[in-house]
């Protein structure tokens, strides 16, 4: 499990193909929170839990499979791109942005990107499939980083981007037509899932006075 707060930017150093799958190098910039890294950890690299296979020094690979290159941008990605890291939540960690497990859901376009001053405002549009696991004020994670939605509109949600934030990853990367992985919010994956009761499925009981008194509250 992550949180969507980046601890480090790394640089991709090497792509080998590994049957239908990529080997990838990634070397990180010597964040403390990325230090005795071990074969076997989790590692977010631009919004994908990868297993970490090999370390050496300030460098280590990960096996991206077929199933991640179908979803994600890593496929995509070449010698010296630059990407975002965070190494996974221990129990007694800050918990600074929102639960996010790295299971990518889908690669989507970024139809525009606006520089405010203070601030930049972001725009993606994203499949219609996932529209139930988006709200307005939620959380989303964009190429692993948590960010708050500020508008939906139809098939479309902006995002508001800090300076700290746009200075410290690779979103001050992104232009219009840029191609990022989206983490919809575990949570209200959930809450979607509990209230489509489709055909034959049992309704969920009603949690009201009369059900707890029942169970002895």
């Amino acid at each position: 499990m992550f949180t969507g707060i980046i601890k480090d930017v790394g640089r991709i150093e090497s792509i080998g193909r590994r049957d239908g799958g990529l080997r990838l190098r990634v070397r990180h910039g010597g964040a403390e929170s990325l230090e005795g890294l071990s074969p076997d950890e989790s590692v977010s690299i631009n919004g994908a839990c990868q297993t970490v296979v090999s370390v050496d020094g300030h460098s280590f690979e990960v096996d991206t499979v077929e199933e991640t290159l179908r979803k994600t941008s890593l496929g995509s990605l070449s010698q010296g791109s630059l990407v975002n890291l965070e190494r996974a939540l221990r129990p007694i960690d800050r918990l600074g942005g929102h639960f996010v497990l790295g299971h990518v859901d889908c690669s989507a376009p970024v139809s525009s990107v606006r520089d405010l001053g203070s601030s930049r405002e972001i725009s993606v549009t994203y499949p219609e499939a996932f529209a139930p696991y988006i709200v307005p004020a939620g959380s989303i994670t964009i190429d692993g980083v948590s960010l708050t939605v500020a508008r939906l509109e139809g098939l479309r949600f902006t995002v508001a981007v800090i300076p700290f934030t746009f200075a410290h990853t690779t979103i001050n990367a992104l232009r219009a037509g840029s191609t990022v992985n989206l983490e919809f919010d575990i949570l209200g994956k959930y809450v979607a899932r509990q209230a489509a009761t489709g055909p034959g499925a049992a309704a969920a009981p009603v949690m009201d006075e009369a059900w707890l008194r029942e169970r002895g509250f």
